[in-house]
């Protein structure tokens, strides 16, 4: 895998330490921006990125107040839309991903943990860089992607886990 220039990766852990280190298999920073750079890698993107880890109630503060859903969610992609300073790299956006969703959704879905940390963070980062799944197509353009992202990781295919655990 090629290193991509001019990212500034950033991630931050705003859960309290002894809640993480009791109850998540939290990844390192450095699986953070493995999967980070493998996704910028696959779509020709370089820019900024903060991707922080939060708790349930810092998660349904940032749904209420930027989607108008009063809930948690594992992950939110906030695309940034600021043209950069000359020198600096595109700021492309900042991701927030729950803990504690995180866990309960790899438990429900038997798979592991930090498969599912993988996969939720290479979903925010193509929000970051442009895709969506508002559509039939447009998410079927997603996933395809995702998959292909966590297969060159080494990570199996998180939908035909998903499509196991329905029936």
């Amino acid at each position: 895998m090629k290193t991509v220039p001019n990212n500034n990766i950033e991630v931050q852990i705003a859960c309290a330490e002894n809640d993480l280190t009791a109850h998540y298999l939290l990844p390192g920073e450095a699986m953070f921006r493995l999967w980070m750079e493998s996704t910028l890698d696959r779509t020709d993107s370089t820019g900024s990125i903060c991707l922080r880890v939060v708790d349930d109630e810092e998660m349904r503060s940032l749904n209420e107040r930027y989607r108008g859903k009063d809930k948690v969610t594992n992950v939110l992609s906030f695309p940034a839309d600021i043209e950069p300073l000359p020198g600096n790299p595109l700021l492309l956006g900042d991701i927030a991903i729950c803990a504690p969703v995180v866990e309960n959704e790899a438990r429900q879905q038997n798979k592991p943990e930090l498969n599912h940390w993988a996969h939720l963070t290479v979903h925010g980062v193509l929000h970051l860089v442009g895709y969506d799944h508002q559509s039939d197509a447009e998410a079927r353009d997603m996933e395809s992607l995702e998959v292909a992202i966590l297969s060159d990781l080494d990570i199996p295919n998180p939908y035909r886990l998903l499509e196991a655990c329905d029936d």
